[in-house]
């Protein structure tokens, strides 16, 4: 019975949410028919999902779509994996955590765009420098969080492996990463938002072909439908992704429920 009421809870919201962005949607569309902002700069949400029709089944913007998806998917891809390896390494090791976390908290609070000079001279503008950037800005929450996990595992699980004399990585694989998933699963669903943003940033800084070069070769064209257009398939790439890293979070801890 209470899981039937919270899965009815959980789709009342979610119409909710829905109405709500229906609501805004309909705002923007008076707003554009009244005319209060020019139309070359603020388009009508009619018109900006004409120009997305248009643009995936006659233009080139699918294309974009794929070379977005491909700059962010790999660059997460990449940040999960040295994230988590590195906190795994970091927070199993309290001796390693000590000599580490200087560098850790030097690090961690470098915003990404600082390192793109740095990635623009090493790799030039091109496809490394925004995998670089992208890998960079995502593998913090991933490491952080794995980090945490690993340290927050109790402590007398390690005494038990110790007893065991299991090696490093059955410490690692068979008592830290499942008492850690949460922590590691929460920090890749924000890491892949940090992804996708700086995916944007590199495709437009470097020209690279993705939705972030056509945003802004949109806005300097005063094509605003265009523009308002790959906003559009940004944010539901965002939101599809999200999603997609929460159903996942929820398939692998299902015991957590479960347990409670």
């Amino acid at each position: 019975m209470r899981a039937v009421l919270s899965a009815r809870s959980a789709l009342g919201w979610r119409v909710a949410s829905f109405a709500v962005a229906a609501g805004l949607v309909g705002v923007w569309q008076l707003i554009a028919n009244a005319r209060l902002i020019a139309p070359a700069f603020l388009p009508g949400p009619d018109r900006a999902w004409a120009a997305l029709v248009r643009g995936l089944t006659e233009g080139d913007l699918l294309s974009k779509v794929t070379g977005t998806l491909q700059h962010m998917v790999i660059g997460w891809l990449v940040a999960s994996l040295a994230g988590i390896a590195l906190g795994a390494w970091i927070g199993s090791s309290p001796r390693v955590r000590t000599y580490v976390t200087p560098t850790l908290e030097f690090l961690r609070p470098l915003p990404a765009s600082a390192i793109i000079p740095v990635a623009i001279a090493l790799f030039g503008l091109s496809q490394s420098m925004a995998l670089f950037v992208i890998a960079f800005g995502a593998v913090w929450p991933m490491l952080l969080s794995t980090v945490h996990g690993f340290a927050a595992v109790e402590p007398r699980l390690y005494e038990v492996a110790r007893a065991l004399h299991l090696s490093r990585m059955e410490v690692i694989f068979k008592i830290g990463l499942p008492s850690a998933s949460p922590d590691i699963l929460a920090g890749m669903r924000i890491s892949v938002t940090v992804a996708l943003i700086l995916s944007v940033v590199c495709e437009m800084l470097a020209g690279l072909d993705g939705l972030g070069h056509w945003i802004l070769v949109s806005a300097r064209l005063f094509r605003s439908a265009d523009l308002f257009a790959g906003v559009i398939l940004l944010g539901l790439i965002g939101y599809v992704t999200a999603l997609a890293v929460e159903q996942v979070e929820r398939r692998l801890l299902v015991w957590r429920r479960s347990g409670h």
